[in-house]
């Protein structure tokens, strides 16, 4: 073995070695993620309570019996509403902040700290600080700062109405930070010479924001769009933190596909039915991002 190995070209020992070098993410990538997703696919198929060691199957039961759960249903719209509502203004925010940062002469680098540094910040400390933003007179700071204007105390995270859009809003606020490092990471990128010969043609500001910046940036926000979804549609720490108990109310206006994953395989132990809710769900990030990618990547 030795003797073949000195028998090779510099060449070959380098790839030989890259191969090495591959070959232990690879196993760490099929032991963390394949098998987990295949083992989620055959336990669906089965009526196992995670303590006994026998699994009886079932085989496609677990499927029709989503079909007919009105609480699946309830958070799977809860989970798209996160998505609809929360994306769309994350990004918005995000490029105008960006923008306006590339703008900038000087602090550019203190700026950028400070917008990701939430980004960075565990995300159950801040979902706990925000809980007690929320929090009802006097104790809350949101219904102390209404109550000088004037406005009644706002119940936030009691309300059904209001609860979504108050877990959005630090979820908003913590993404933001990496988005927007990347939006200026996709401007700096853009050669100064496009903007020098639209000003020659006689292009004002709007006319380089819409037929300039945002055409070269659909890299970027094709990236953006894409994990800022699967981020959504994953969301779980925010809820849990911020609702009553971790149980996604009030109503279950709040709770996500996720949580109620959560819920039914380690507080009702129903591994069988939380695994055929784990597949859907990965179907939909599935479809969704081949979705995406063939939407925002085509060709003009």
């Amino acid at each position: 073995m030795k003797n073949c190995f000195k028998k090779l070209s510099i060449a070959q020992k380098q790839t030989l070695w890259a191969y090495v070098f591959l070959f232990v993410p690879l196993v760490f990538y099929l032991v963390i993620r394949i098998y987990p997703a295949f083992n989620a696919f055959y336990l669906s198929l089965t009526n196992w309570d995670i303590v006994s060691v026998e699994k009886d199957m079932v085989f496609f039961e677990n499927y029709f019996s989503l079909s007919e759960d009105p609480l699946f249903w309830k958070t799977l719209g809860n989970t798209f509403k996160y998505v609809i509502y929360g994306l769309p203004i994350n990004l918005v925010l995000s490029f105008l902040i960006a923008y306006n940062l590339n703008k900038l002469k000087w602090g550019l680098g203190i700026y950028r700290t400070l917008y990701f540094i939430p980004f960075m910040t565990s995300l159950v400390a801040v979902s706990w600080v925000w809980r007690w933003l929320y929090q009802p007179l006097p104790l809350g700071f949101f219904n102390n700062l209404l109550s000088l204007f004037g406005i009644p105390e706002q119940p936030f995270l009691m309300a059904p109405s209001q609860a979504l859009p108050s877990i959005l809003a630090p979820t908003i606020w913590v993404q933001m930070g990496f988005q927007v490092i990347i939006f200026l990471a996709g401007l700096k990128a853009i050669p100064q010479s496009v903007y020098e010969a639209a000003d020659i043609d006689g292009a004002n500001n709007r006319q380089k924001l819409f037929r300039v910046t945002i055409p070269l940036l659909r890299p970027t926000i094709i990236f953006l769009v894409i994990t800022g979804t699967i981020k959504y549609l994953r969301i779980f720490t925010q809820v849990y933190s911020m609702t009553y108990q971790g149980n996604g109310g009030p109503l279950n206006s709040t709770k996500p596909l996720v949580l109620y994953i959560y819920n039914t395989a380690f507080q009702r132990f129903d591994m069988g039915y939380a695994s055929a809710m784990t597949v859907v769900l990965f179907l939909i990030i599935l479809v969704i991002t081949l979705f995406q990618l063939k939407v925002l990547n085509k060709d003009d």
